[in-house]
């Protein structure tokens, strides 16, 4: 396949801002993980705050309350985890 520089950039800008945060979000969650499996403390925790972040933000941009009570939830957990470990 052969793409023109305006048949490309027609692709890209058919991408919404949520599109970004969300594959932003999931890339730095699946990094946290990984340093959670490497024992990278406590950066790993620090990817997962980024990480919760962009989620809570993506249920706010589509206005899905669920998606941005778990992510309170999550960070509620992982803050109280982090402070009192």
């Amino acid at each position: 396949m052969n793409f023109t520089a305006q048949e490309t950039l027609k692709m890209i800008t058919k991408f919404e801002a949520v599109d970004v945060v969300k594959w932003l979000a999931t890339v730095i969650q699946l990094i946290g993980y990984a340093m959670t499996g490497l024992n990278f403390v406590p950066y790993n925790i620090y990817m997962f705050f980024i990480g919760i972040f962009l989620w809570f933000a993506v249920g706010f941009m589509w206005k899905d309350k669920a998606i941005m009570v778990v992510h309170i939830g999550a960070f509620v957990s992982l803050l109280a985890g982090y402070l009192y470990a």
